[in-house]
């Protein structure tokens, strides 16, 4: 397990990134979240709101279960009309319930998930409607603590970039540019781009 001075130390070859994150602290080692699917409710749940918003429909959503837990069963046996009242949108809550749906029939333990490569987890997790790339490398990042994934599409890591590479390229070509950039981080991407949140105060 890598340490933060490590780290910094490899991201040192960045120039411009290592001045602007020199003197900033991140978690490196969060404790591990083995709970895939609810993480990914969560993930779902809280698309495009405050972190106050996500609080409380996260706790509305989790009341409506026993002991708080939203266990594929019971997630789809709650009415549709309930779980929209509790402030999820229509497509929210096809979402979770397509993840519910999913995990009944395939595994989604942290164990086999481990024994796959990130591509091959997007690629997995990705079948279910409702998750796309950015959703699976969040979980990649946070529960699953991998260590070189790169969110390109995160428009924080968008902005970002454009500020602190002077940037100013829009769509596929910024796209390229910043996984250029990116490329000298490997193989510790996920705390660079932990550091860029950081420098956004995000």
């Amino acid at each position: 397990m890598s340490t933060n001075k490590e780290i910094l130390k490899h991201l040192k070859r960045d120039e411009i990134l290592y001045k602007a994150i020199a003197d900033l602290n991140i978690e490196i080692r969060p404790e591990l979240n083995i709970d895939i699917y609810h993480s990914l409710l969560g993930s779902i749940v809280s698309q495009q709101l405050s972190t106050k918003v996500v609080k409380i429909i996260w706790n509305r959503f989790t009341d409506l279960f026993v002991q708080g837990y939203p266990d594929p069963e019971s997630l789809l046996s709650k009415d549709h009309d309930i779980l929209r009242g509790i402030g999820l949108s229509n497509s929210k809550v096809n979402y979770v319930k397509n993840v519910a749906e999913f995990k009944l029939s395939n595994d989604m333990t942290f164990d086999y998930l481990q024994t796959k490569s990130d591509e091959e987890i997007i690629d997995y997790l990705s079948q279910i409607k409702g998750v796309g790339k950015w959703t699976v490398q969040m979980i990649l990042m946070f529960p699953m603590d991998r260590p070189n994934v790169f969110p390109v599409d995160d428009l924080g890591i968008q902005n970002a970039m454009k500020a602190l590479y002077k940037i100013q390229l829009e769509k596929k070509e910024l796209k390229t540019r910043m996984t250029d950039i990116a490329r000298v981080w490997d193989p510790y991407r996920t705390a660079a781009s932990k550091y860029l949140w950081k420098i956004l105060g995000t």
